[in-house]
């Protein structure tokens, strides 16, 4: 089998995801063109760390385990992944999804432009339970796959999305590898910290481009929880407190292109093609569908306009101040004064 000069990265930090992982490893082995090198990086977990390399020796002898020493979050074990990977690109794949077999010729075959710093590809969503009737494919973004409004040929993008991303690897080093302070740690469904590595890194090269390729496929798993409206609001409101910190550092025009254009057209096809599914009397599932669009929009603005209140707040001095006037009882909890 040929090999590329690629090195595949996966993230983990949790032994719940152990036969997710197992199953991620399993099929970088069933490429059709075998990376460079694959390496686990798990975050802040020693005792996972040492099953990863007790057990994965003997099953994938050629898969390197590492352990993050950057803050815990998905952006400083992606960071730790880049300093000791080798390969002229580096690929991301999350622990909980599984590539197609061709995922890496379909990626790699991109870079033949020498213009293209990044390559992304299509998510589908694996779903442990049922998919929900309420949801619509243009809210998929909300359990990590990829969603209607997405370009659905090979076209240039502002992001690509995490758990299917690859860069060449010195410009991703060049900028300094993901920024800690954004997205993800653990379970906290924040966000964009590919969105705000991918605006740096067109803000330090412009004239190199990011492409989508929808060829190049995973599948990532859903459990049942994301399917809950619980979860919907949760992570859309975390989601506009993530925007509003991307915007705040890179700027509003780069920070929220690419959601203008969804918020003004990918949306409201949405919600008016579930209005006319249930004028057309197709059952309850269009009205729901719709309404979960309208939430998430709101909920989305609501935390984008929290997180920018807070730092206007914070950069005036006021938001530490009424923090610090606030008495805080012996479990950590505000309380009124008596």
């Amino acid at each position: 089998m040929t090999t590329a000069d690629v090195s595949v990265i996966v993230t983990t930090y949790t032994e719940r995801r152990w036969e997710c992982l197992v199953d991620a490893l399993a099929s970088l082995r069933r490429q059709t063109l075998a990376p460079r090198e694959v390496i686990v990086v798990v975050d802040h977990n020693p005792k996972l760390l040492s099953r990863v390399r007790d057990e994965m020796r003997d099953e994938m002898g050629d898969v390197l385990a590492v352990e993050s020493r950057h803050p815990p979050g998905l952006a400083g074990a992606r960071n730790a992944g880049l300093a000791v990977a080798r390969g002229t690109v580096v690929a991301f794949l999350d622990d909980d999804a599984e590539a197609w077999p061709d995922w890496l010729e379909r990626l790699l075959s991109t870079y033949s432009d020498g213009r293209v710093v990044g390559v992304g590809g299509s998510i589908e969503p694996q779903w442990q339970a049922r998919r929900p009737e309420w949801l619509p494919e243009e809210l998929d973004w909300v359990v990590g796959c990829s969603y209607a409004g997405l370009p659905t040929r090979v076209a240039s993008v502002r992001n690509l999305i995490g758990c299917n991303m690859s860069f060449r690897r010195e410009p991703a080093l060049g900028i300094g590898g993901f920024r800690t302070g954004f997205g993800r740690v653990g379970a906290v469904p924040l966000g964009c910290e590919e969105t705000e590595f991918c605006i740096r890194l067109r803000q330090r090269w412009p004239d190199q481009v990011l492409i989508h390729q929808p060829r190049a496929r995973v599948a990532h798993r859903v459990p049942a929880e994301r399917g809950r409206l619980r979860y919907l609001a949760r992570r859309c409101y975390s989601e506009g407190l993530s925007k509003a910190q991307v915007a705040r550092s890179l700027g509003s025009q780069d920070g929220l292109s690419t959601e203008r254009t969804y918020v003004l057209r990918t949306l409201p096809r949405a919600v008016v093609r579930g209005l006319a599914e249930s004028a057309r009397g197709e059952g309850p599932g269009g009205l729901k569908r719709s309404a979960a669009v309208i939430s998430a929009l709101l909920l989305t603005a609501g935390g984008y306009c929290h997180g920018r209140l807070r730092h206007s707040l914070a950069s005036s001095g006021r938001w530490q101040a009424a923090v610090s006037a606030r008495p805080i009882s012996a479990a950590g909890r505000s309380r009124r004064p008596s």
